[in-house]
């Protein structure tokens, strides 16, 4: 049975291959061991042949990929929990950056990313997010592809260009509401989000492979400056973990997960979240398990977690919490209440006395009955636990099998080239001016009069020659002065341009 030993109290805790798609969650105050977890888990998935996707916040997770030292303390916890074969390895990694600057980039298009985020990630308004709705439906019904800025904001100029028409169709644009988006995706791109959209798009098959000896490949997305945009860190997680719940196939309950995602600083992602969104997590979280991916939160308290996703993590892991506010206690409640109760312990009690390296852990078991709340000491990682140098990682960079797919940007027809060509076909070929009646007044002498009043009043409201002759003289002396008035008042308000 393909297992993780995680720690050993009074008994080891198990987590079970077959359970790793039950999702899972570990908590706990800064400092208090959650990394060592997260990378206790990763590995023992990797070893698994199961491939891991995580965020490397702080730099430090980075260390998986180089083996561990064995210092006194190491040993003494080996000996303590009982591990066997425990040796320094390092597990096969991935580098992943947004900004392509510590891994190799990550892009999307601007249609795969849709509308709904792209409004969080931008923060607009109800008004400007339905004319952002708009401009994706105009694009869709107009065979446009958005894979970048520069097509999206060709998609607005072109909406706000033919406004009335589009209005009339889909609904009210306003100039406004396009200016502002505009500015907002001038925002993105100063922080460096125009390099997340573009091509070649990642593809999902790419974060799930193994390596030549079958072990799954740990996937790390570089997020030590992503995460200073909190909206666009978790719009992009929460676009990957769509990505992954539309695409893949059903496949019920495995023996082991086709993928583990593991959501660092998870409550980032419900910070503002409308209600719509919120829904639409709790339905990807309750269903995507059937696909195969276990989702595993890491946040500092659990109650950063809504109510029914939370109910849905069956392995918990938790670290130190220190109750110093009325909200640090609420959360030790909260956790409290999460597990399963054993008489030997005081949950609530035991929480804040934890050690580093120390968790409160519950695993599911057999036929997914979770086990009592147990004490335990985590074991301790066989990687580096610590961050690698640049050296280090960019020679790992230099081995990675999928460098030469997505290192190079690819820039094909899109939006704003057919755009652009639709526009210089207009100029190219312009309409010809309509004639209007106005302007055939003003040239009386090229029709006889007879001929003129017809055009003008009718054939039922026919006058003599001399009454039209002299009517056409009046009107033709009259148009004369008030074109020349015009002029003087023209001359003189541009003669200072000239």
């Amino acid at each position: 049975m393909s297992e993780i030993l995680v720690g050993k109290g009074d008994i080891p805790v198990y987590l079970l291959g077959k359970y790793g798609n039950r999702h899972g969650l570990i908590a706990g105050a800064t400092g208090t061991g959650k990394s060592v977890s997260l990378m206790v888990l990763a590995e023992g998935f990797s070893r698994m042949g199961v491939p891991v996707f995580m965020a490397d916040v702080k730099g430090d997770v980075s260390g998986l990929a180089m083996p561990g030292v064995t210092n006194e303390k190491i040993t003494s916890r080996v000996q303590q929990i009982g591990i066997e074969g425990y040796t320094n390895e390092a597990s096969p990694v991935v580098f992943w950056d947004l900004y392509g600057k510590l891994g190799h980039p990550v892009r999307t298009t601007v249609s795969e990313m849709g509308p709904t985020l792209l409004n969080r990630i931008l923060e607009l308004n109800e008004v400007q997010s339905g004319v952002l709705d708009i401009a994706f439906k105009l694009a869709d019904d107009e065979g446009l592809l958005l894979l970048d800025l520069d097509d999206l904001r060709a998609l607005l100029n072109y909406v706000a260009e033919h406004k009335s028409e589009i209005s009339q169709k889909y609904g009210l644009v306003s100039p406004t509401s396009v200016a502002a988006i505009q500015r907002a995706l001038l925002r993105l791109e100063q922080e460096g989000g125009e390099m997340f959209f573009g091509e070649p798009a990642l593809e999902l098959a790419d974060l799930m492979r193994q390596d030549m000896s079958g072990r799954g490949i740990i996937n790390l997305l570089a997020a030590d400056q992503l995460i200073l945009k909190p909206r666009l860190y978790s719009s992009f997680l929460l676009w990957l973990l769509s990505e992954l719940f539309e695409n893949l196939p059903e496949v019920g309950d495995l023996e082991q997960p086709k993928l583990v995602f593991i959501f660092d600083e998870a409550h980032l992602l419900f910070a503002d979240c409308p209600p719509a969104l919120q829904q639409r997590v709790e339905q990807v979280v309750r269903l995507i398990r059937s696909k195969g991916v276990g989702v595993y939160f890491c946040s500092q308290n659990p109650d950063d977690i809504p109510d029914v996703i939370l109910g849905q993590l069956g392995n918990r892991i938790q670290h130190a919490l220190r109750a110093y506010t009325p909200r640090d206690q609420k959360a030790v409640k909260t956790a409290a209440e999460t597990f399963v109760a054993n008489p030997k312990l005081d949950v609530a009690k035991v929480i804040s006395e934890l050690a580093v390296g120390e968790a409160l852990t519950s695993m599911l078991l057999d036929k997914g009955i979770p086990m009592p709340v147990e004490r335990a000491y985590i074991c301790p990682p066989r990687c580096r636990m610590g961050a690698i140098t640049m050296e280090e990682r960019a020679a790992v960079r230099g081995r990675s099998p999928v460098g030469g797919k997505y290192d190079t940007a690819v820039n094909r027809e899109s939006a704003f080239e057919m755009l652009n060509k639709r526009a210089d076909e207009k100029a190219a070929n312009p309409e010809p001016a309509k004639t209007t009646g106005r302007a055939s007044a003003a040239k009386p002498e090229a029709e006889p009069p007879s001929k003129l009043n017809e055009f003008l009043w009718g054939t039922k409201r026919r006058q003599g020659a001399v009454e039209a002759a002299a009517k056409s003289a009046t009107r033709t002396v009259a148009t004369g002065i008030g074109r020349q008035i015009v002029r003087g008042l023209l001359g003189g308000l541009l003669g200072g341009r000239r």
